[in-house]
C-alpha cells in the first residue's frame, strides 16, 4: 500500500507541477490526462469519501438511537409490571 501511495504521489506531482513546463507536443504528454482533471479528480474523490463517511456515521447514530429507544422501552415495561 505504501508503494501504491508513493507511485500515486509521484504521478500526481509530476502531472501537476512538471507537465505544464513540458511542450504540449512532447510524447510524455500522452501519459497524462488534461490538466483540469488535476483539480476535478481530487474534488470528486473528496466528495465521495465525505459522503461515505457521513453515511456511515449517520447509520451508526440511527442504530444507536434505536438501541437506546428499545432499552428505554424495555425498562419502562419492567417498571409497569
Amino acid at each position: 500500500m505504501l508503494l501504491v501511495a508513493v507511485l500515486v504521489f509521484v504521478y500526481y506531482t509530476t502531472w501537476t507541477f512538471l507537465m505544464p513546463f513540458v511542450d504540449s507536443t512532447h510524447a510524455l504528454q500522452l501519459f497524462f490526462p488534461p490538466r483540469e482533471w488535476a483539480i476535478r479528480l481530487p474534488v470528486i474523490i473528496l466528495v465521495l469519501g465525505l459522503t461515505v463517511i457521513g453515511s456511515f456515521v449517520g447509520s451508526v447514530m440511527v442504530k444507536a438511537a434505536e438501541k437506546e429507544k428499545a432499552k428505554k422501552l424495555k425498562e419502562s415495561t419492567k417498571k409497569a409490571q
